[in-house]
């Protein structure tokens, strides 16, 4: 099944034509380390006459080696492949299999127990309309436990079997399983599961998975699969909205252009008008392309290409709508995060944000509420250690098409990654937008920004000038577009000061009011750059992760950011505005250099020192490096790159 989403997992077998066409469930079975998962499902396939004759005869031969229970035959060894499984007798990464009853058709996945796997269990649970829940019935709940239904509930699972296991070691005593399930019930109180079984069995003999127990004479409930049989799946993808999130843009020659990717949910047909999100812009269907030819439809789950009547600007990450029901457009959104990684979630770091089809850079926040996996909460929520559990909130660089997990699965889980080592560290599921925005569209533009380009002939973007007060920043930025100006090239100034007086003149001098002066500059700076116009910034923004954070939001279009460099002494004796003088005599606290620190930039694009540099000078140097970075003179607009 190499095109399911379960290709993370194992070889699965493909199943029978006959049951192609049952009915399928998606479940996983997880619980404490030992409490006979593997077990469980071996002793299922063997029960729905999945264990082929050859396979029982290595089945023994390997229960003899690695098997936990003599001469037995140890089911668990048809699921736990990998030999480090084997000879520790655990289960270490997911192993999923197909089996079908006379009613339904199953995809099981084996999560891996151990604490140190979770990652792997968390991986399973994505992909389950059902959990089945291990419990060992002479240890009772665990930490494990607690951790892998939270797990289940934060990835939607909203099914849960709570299957009491080695009944048999407790010779069927009702009392034992009954307190059991009072256990998980009042636990299970705060989580987000519609339904909970509970089943007293033994995977190892047989005990009320398919047939009831005369062990339990005292249980009159479902066996393990009848369970299963009458569990409900998830409502049809089909049901929901049109999703389509733009995988790829397919364009083999000049005289093609389409967008792969597989519907989501919701259907769509040729001619049916569609929305781009988050641009807002519009197009028609005019073809459905799929590998037998065009089609007049297309369904969740078909892969298709889809080629629109008219031109219009679509990236990979994109995602196609209906017009009348679409994604939000979001730049920040609260979420559930799982964290994975040994090192803990530092939210001063950027890292690299996967949601459907889309990657992008993203800042998450400390947790406003924060536990481990298994329920407990720590002394501070200041970030989130491996296995960790918090609410957060994301804001990525540009908006993204927002579904909050509940309404779209396949849009509204996300993973994060390690910008440096690449590697997954945290998982989640997108809760809802923040600041109010959901039902708020980006409008797209009459006139696109490569369009203003070639009109200007020029690009739009931004010089962003950082550095103390008194550095020169405003002195250079007026002279750049005294110059820019006689160029012909269309520019606007930004002084921080100017800013104060108008736009930004109910913001105090704060950390949080600084931070939202620098934000809200950035944003009107962004704006004239769509626009196709340079926009001189000169603002002190003593904060390198607002500056970074402005570079990210910036996307493709160009951010320059320049420090002018000036000893702090020679920013008093020109204190061209009694600045210095006033925080030297008191008057004025959080004076930035003097009180209040200031983040001189790690990498900025240019360093300009302004004592030792006449503003004329510098103007130079910004305007050639403009040109080399081929801002003002790029050879073709398609070209542009910085």
């Amino acid at each position: 099944m190499d095109g399911s989403p379960f290709g993370i997992g194992r070889a699965q077998p493909e199943p029978a034509p006959e049951a192609a066409q049952r009915d399928l469930l998606r479940f996983l079975t997880c619980g404490s380390v030992d409490d006979g998962k593997s077990t469980l499902i071996g002793r299922l396939l063997f029960e729905t006459g999945q264990v082929h004759e050859d396979q029982l005869a290595v089945l023994a031969k390997d229960s003899r080696r690695f098997g936990t229970d003599g001469e037995a035959t140890d089911y668990a060894l048809l699921l736990d492949g990998l030999e480090a499984e084997r000879e520790q007798g655990i289960t270490i990464d997911v192993a999923y299999r197909y089996f079908a009853s006379p009613r339904r058709s199953f995809i099981v996945a084996d999560a891996p127990g151990h604490e140190q796997y979770t990652r792997n269990m968390a991986t399973g649970a994505s992909n389950c309309d059902l959990a089945v829940i291990l419990v060992d019935a002479s240890k009772g709940l665990t930490d494990q436990t607690r951790r892998h239904s939270r797990i289940c509930s934060l990835f939607g699972i909203r099914q849960v079997i709570v299957a009491v296991n080695k009944i048999d070691r407790i010779a069927g005593d009702e009392a034992a399983f009954r307190a059991i399930e009072a256990d998980y019930a009042a636990f299970a109180r705060e989580l987000d599961f519609q339904s909970i079984t509970t089943i007293p069995l033994s995977a190892r003999h047989g005990d009320n998975l398919v047939a009831p127990s005369p062990l339990t004479p005292w249980y009159d409930g479902p066996t393990l699969l009848q369970a299963l049989e009458t569990a409900e799946t998830v409502a049809e993808a089909e049901g929901r909205p049109f999703r389509f999130p733009v995988q790829y843009v397919n364009r083999p020659d000049a005289s093609f252009r389409g967008y792969a990717g597989t519907v989501a949910s919701g259907q769509v047909k040729a001619g049916d008008r569609i929305v781009v999100a988050p641009s807002g812009r519009t197009a028609s269907i005019a073809r459905i392309v799929t590998w037998d030819g065009d089609q007049p439809s297309a369904r969740a789950g078909d892969a298709v290409t889809l080629v629109l009547s008219q031109e219009v600007d679509i990236a990979r990450g994109d995602v196609l709508a209906h017009p009348h029901d679409r994604p939000a457009a979001v730049d920040r959104f609260a979420a559930h995060v799982l964290w994975m990684d040994e090192t803990p979630l530092d939210p001063q770091r950027s890292y690299l944000l996967r949601i459907g089809t889309k990657l992008l850079p993203v800042r998450v926040s400390a947790p406003q509420s924060a536990s481990d996996a298994a329920g407990s909460a720590p002394d501070h929520a200041a970030t989130l250690e491996m296995n960790g559990i918090g609410q957060c909130v994301l804001t990525v660089t540009s908006p993204i098409a927002f579904d909050a997990f509940r309404d779209e699965p396949a849009l509204g889980a996300f993973v994060l990654i390690d910008r440096q080592t690449n590697a997954t560290v945290a998982a989640g599921t997108a809760l809802h937008p923040v600041d109010q925005v959901a039902n708020i569209h980006l409008t797209n533009a009459a006139v696109e920004r490569r369009d203003h380009e070639r009109q200007n002939g020029h690009r739009g973007g931004a010089v962003w000038l950082t550095g103390l007060s008194g550095s020169g920043k405003s002195t250079i930025a007026k002279e750049v577009e005294r110059r820019l100006h006689a160029r012909g090239i269309r520019t606007t100034l930004l002084d921080g000061d100017n800013l104060r007086h108008g736009l930004n003149r109910d913001l105090g001098f704060s950390d949080a009011d600084r931070a939202e002066n620098v934000r809200r500059a950035g944003e009107v700076a962004k704006l004239f750059a769509e626009s196709g116009v340079i926009a001189l910034c000169a603002l002190i923004s003593p904060a390198r992760a607002q500056r970074e954070a402005l570079r990210e939001r910036f996307g493709d279009l160009a951010f320059v950011e320049v420090y002018v460099d000036a000893d702090i002494e020679v920013c008093r004796a020109r204190d061209t505005k009694g600045l210095y003088a006033r925080a030297a005599a008191g008057e004025l606290k959080g004076m930035t250099g003097v009180d209040s620190p200031y983040d001189v930039p790690e990498k900025p694009d240019l360093v300009i020192s302004s004592q030792s540099t006449t503003a004329d000078e510098a103007a130079t140097k910004v305007i050639d490096h403009l040109i080399q970075k081929g801002l003002l003179w790029g050879d073709s607009v398609d070209s542009f790159s910085i």
